[in-house]
């Protein structure tokens, strides 16, 4: 069975790829300029127009330098509320044209009710962003109502991720090259995340002096390990959504997600590899 958080991220990230995006994003205000630019503000718009320093805190592996190059000028163009609400046109067109009749059906209500009820159940402390997303208006469209709920959650697994790396001492660059030495990110990650080239042996250099990764730049059996329990901690720190919906309900949850995602993936809405990370799902 592919993971809930699979399934949801496949019901979220469509904004990020979604040809839909450049329009969207250039029409709204004054206009966003370029792809990070409009990536930035809108993933980072909940909060406010806050400065680049504390984006690149919340968000963890993005080179400082990459986001400065996208904010502030992004809200001297375009204020937050403003991006929002293009951000939410973007979901509402790409999901549209990805899902076809499936972004009215059943499924994808249901989908929407319970997703949207393990974010109302869950504790908010310590995790911003995911606080941030879940204070926004919940639309009335189920399709809109889903893709807010998966984005709230998507973004309290990863406040607990980044809670998770900060404690095993992984910095930012370092998530970036584990995941690359993993082979779940491709090789361009250095570029994606804006880290130089500089930054990027240093990285590998002190994962090196560390045992994770071997001289040949592949994740050591002990840089397993230490993965491996990272991803566990990252687990249980997720767990509240879980117990939120009991089994019974997380499994339906998956079950009425199955469909919409394999839809979405199926029609190129989210491109593997890609730097998320996230694998493709299983043949059914």
């Amino acid at each position: 069975m592919d993971d809930i958080w699979q399934l949801l991220e496949c019901a979220h990230a469509p904004v990020y790829f979604a040809p839909e995006t450049g329009p969207v994003y250039t029409d709204a205000g004054s206009g966003l300029k370029g792809f990070w630019m409009g990536y930035f503000a809108s993933r980072a718009a909940a909060l406010g127009a806050v400065p680049p320093d504390v984006v690149t805190a919340a968000f963890y592996n993005f080179a400082p330098a990459r986001v400065a190059r996208a904010l502030p000028d992004a809200w001297h163009r375009c204020a937050p509320e403003a991006v929002l609400a293009a951000r939410l046109e973007v979901a509402d067109q790409a999901l549209r044209r990805l899902l076809g009749e499936l972004a009215d059906s059943p499924q994808a209500a249901e989908a929407a009710n319970l997703a949207c009820r393990a974010v109302e159940a869950l504790p908010a402390a310590g995790r911003v962003l995911f606080a941030a997303h879940a204070a926004l208006p919940v639309p009335e469209q189920p399709h809109l109502a889903l893709w807010w709920a998966a984005t709230a959650l998507r973004e309290f697994r990863g406040d607990g991720h980044v809670a998770a790396l900060v404690t095993a001492g992984v910095d930012g660059c370092e998530a970036n090259v584990i995941t690359v030495a993993l082979g779940l990110a491709p090789p361009e990650q250095r570029l994606n995340r804006g880290w130089s080239e500089a930054e990027w042996q240093a990285a590998e250099e002190r994962l090196r002096g560390r045992g994770v990764l071997d001289n040949a730049g592949t994740l050591s059996a002990e840089g397993r390990r230490e993965r491996d329990a990272l991803e566990a901690t990252t687990d249980r720190l997720a767990r509240p959504v879980s117990d939120a919906l009991g089994a019974d309900g997380t499994t339906r949850l998956a079950d009425c997600l199955r469909p919409l995602a394999r839809r979405i993936a199926d029609a190129g809405g989210v491109p593997f590899p890609n730097a998320m990370g996230l694998p493709p799902l299983r043949p059914e």
